[in-house]
Parts: C-alpha cells; structure tokens; sequence
C-alpha cells in the first residue's frame, strides 16, 4: 500500500539521467505520486520527505487575488496544453501562501482520483462560489474547460481590479483622519496640560478659545480610555452586526448607496459587476433564468440584489429582459438600452460586456477625481486641527507680550 500523507510540498534527494545529484522540492498530493512524477523528468529519486513547517511562522490567508492568480495561470496551463493534473502541480509551485499551496494540493489528488474538477471545487466552498464551480462545470461537460477558465480568470481579475480601485481611494483618506485623531489626541493629553500648568501662574483670564481648548484637555485626559474601548467596541459590533444580521446588512448596502460621492462610485461598481456577470454567465451557455439567479448571488449589494431576483422572477413569466430591468427603476438607460440592443440582435453577452467595460472605466475616473478632490479637503481639516490648538496654545502667551510690552 502506498505511504500518504498530506497534500504539500516534498523535499527531494537523487540522481538525473547524467548520473548527477539533484535535489530541491516538489509539491505533490503524496510521496508515491511525487516519486512518480520524478521518474517521468528522468529523476532517480534516493529521498523524498514532506517538507517541514516552520514552529512559529504564521500561514499566509488565501485570499480572493490568490484565487484569480490561480484560475489565470490553470487557464494558461490549459492553452498551452498542458494536462490538467500536472496543471495543478505547475501553478501550486509558483504560489506564495502555503494554505493555497495544500488547497491545490488537494484538489490535484481529487481530479487524480477521476472527480471532475467542478466537484473538485466544490469542496472548498469559502473559496469557490456556486458561480465559479457552475462556469467549471458548464466548460467541462462542453468540453471547452480552457475557454471557460480563461472567461472566469478575466470575470475574477476585473472584480479584483475594481476592489482594489475602491479600496485605493478611501484607504488614504481613512489613514490621513486616523492620524489627525492620534495627533490631536497625544496634543490635547500630552502637550496640552504642559500649558495649562504655565497659564496657571499668569494669574490672569485665558481667552475664551484657549479655555475651550484646555476644557476639551480635560475631558480627553479623563475618558480618553474610554473613548478607545468605544471606538473598537463600535467597529467591533458593526463588523459582527453585518455578518450576523440580514436585516442590518441589507440596510447598510442601502445606506450606502445614498452617500454622497461615495454611493454613486459603489452603484456604477454594482452596476458593472451585474453587466460582467450576466455575460461571463450567458457566453457559458447558462440559461438566462440560471444566470440571473447567479448575478443576484454576486451583486455585492441587497438592493440590487433583491431587484435582480425580481428581474428573474418577471423574466420567467415572459417579460424581456430589459423591460423587467426598467421596471425596477434601478438601472441607468444605457445599461437598458444596451440589452434591448442585445436581446433583439442575439448578442446579449457581447452587450453586457460592453456596458461592463464602460461601468468599469467610468468607475476608475471617479476613483482618480474623488482622490483628487480630497487630498486638499483632508490637508485643510489637519491645518485645522492641528493649527487651531497650536494658536489656542500661543494666543495667552501673546497677550502677555501686549501687557508687558505695554
């Protein structure tokens, strides 16, 4: 019986064919298909171990960029030619996280075993959704799996962009008014009471700023602790209120899109991921009932979500796509008129990849202006702050020049 263990990477000793040592590592779902694998590039394998992990080096997360490296690079592999088994082994090597490394691992030795790749998939739900392993599933049985990985890849990496594309423009502001708020926090704790100790023994009435000033000294000095324990306690319950809470969830996704700046860039973003779906979706041959229902699933957002699941509702009684789309008073006229162009021409796929691209794009600009617009909005707020306790700090010292030098 074979020795198993673990899917993971294997450290090997031996000779090649010219008879000289050779050594380095090699992932594999176990010691005899390493072996085996070995033999076919002409290795004669002396020592084949799994390769330890290190004591106190913490696992990189998989995340959801991992996941769009991974089916680009199988979509590569499986233009090149390359089979899909040793697909799997070619691409876990170049990953970095070792969690992702196991998890291909494991999925080579489920398709090595003869399950199709789409049931393969499906075993690591967290990381493969319904509409990733539908799209597998759908190339597999057409027998057109590279062409349905490559539509996937591009599907994946076009959502990563646009996060990465909203995460960019409210990661600088929010790290600009962090660190306003632990400035003026350490002024007002630290510095602030090193004056009031000097004013003290002017003996004189301080103006009515610096009073006030010296007043909100004396508050954050005394629940300053506090107000740390409330802030992470506030993002700590909102994070748990979301996950736990449907009806909270659903009113924020509201919320949101009613935020000035902020919910027009979050709406074209919905907006073009439900183009992007529909026609990754409807190219693969899915039903148009099916793939509403797997738009619905990746919307992102309830509103949308819920009108789209009313779009299949409608669409499933007759109604054409675009009138149902119309009837919700959601959707821009473009995005409409784009798939009633699809829907009579036939070329319903071609449409939504055409409004998505442009969604897409107006998304990156609005990104690049809202950065724009509040890079000097953000550096004004600091002067502000910052400025307005430095002059409630100096306006008692000045006043004191003026009496004496009177």
């Amino acid at each position: 019986m074979a020795t198993t263990s673990q899917p993971g990477l294997y450290l090997y000793k031996g000779k090649n064919k010219e008879g000289k040592p050779v050594q380095g590592e090699m992932s594999g779902a176990n010691i005899t298909i390493v072996k085996a694998q070995l033999r076919k590039q002409g290795v004669m394998a002396s020592s084949v171990k799994k390769k330890p992990k290190p004591l106190f080096k913490r696992s990189k997360p998989i995340q959801p960029a991992d996941i769009a490296t991974f089916t680009r690079q199988m979509a590569t592999m499986m233009k090149a030619g390359v089979p899909l088994v040793q697909s799997f082994e070619i691409v876990a090597e170049g990953m970095e996280s070792e969690k992702m490394k196991e998890m291909i691992g494991e999925i080579q030795e489920d398709v090595s075993s003869g399950m199709g790749f789409a049931p393969a998939l499906r075993k690591h739900p967290r990381y493969f959704d319904d509409l990733f392993c539908s799209l597998i599933e759908a190339g597999e049985q057409s027998g057109s799996l590279e062409t349905m990985l490559d539509r996937v890849a591009v599907y994946k990496e076009k959502g990563e962009q646009l996060k990465r594309k909203i995460k960019k423009a409210l990661t600088y502001p929010t790290a600009v008014i962090v660190v306003a708020v632990v400035v003026t926090g350490i002024l007002l704790v630290k510095v602030v009471p090193v004056f009031a100790e000097t004013f003290t023994s002017f003996g004189a009435d301080l103006p009515a700023f610096t009073q006030l000033v010296m007043n909100f000294s004396e508050f954050a000095q005394t629940w300053w602790l506090a107000f740390v324990a409330a802030t992470i306690g506030t993002v700590v319950a909102f994070r748990e209120a979301r996950l736990r809470s449907q009806t909270f969830s659903d009113n924020v996704d509201k919320i949101t899109l009613k935020i000035p700046i902020v919910g027009g860039i979050v709406f074209e973003a919905v907006i073009s991921r439900f183009a992007r779906t529909l026609s990754t979706t409807f190219a693969a041959g899915v039903p148009l009932i099916e793939s509403l229902t797997s738009v619905a699933g990746a919307a992102g957002n309830a509103v949308f979500r819920d009108a789209t699941l009313q779009i299949r509702d409608d669409v499933s009684t007759g109604l054409q796509l675009n009138t149902a789309m119309r009837a919700t008073g959601l959707f821009p006229t473009l995005i409409i008129q784009l798939t009633a162009i699809g829907e009579e021409s036939g070329s319903l796929d071609e449409m939504m990849e055409k409004a998505a691209v442009h969604y897409e794009e107006s998304v990156d600009n609005q990104v690049d202006n809202l950065t724009v617009l509040l890079e000097p909005m953000i550096m004004s707020v600091l002067g502000v702050l910052v400025g307005g306790l430095l002059i409630a700090m100096y306006l008692p010292i000045f006043q004191l020049g003026q009496v004496v030098g009177g």
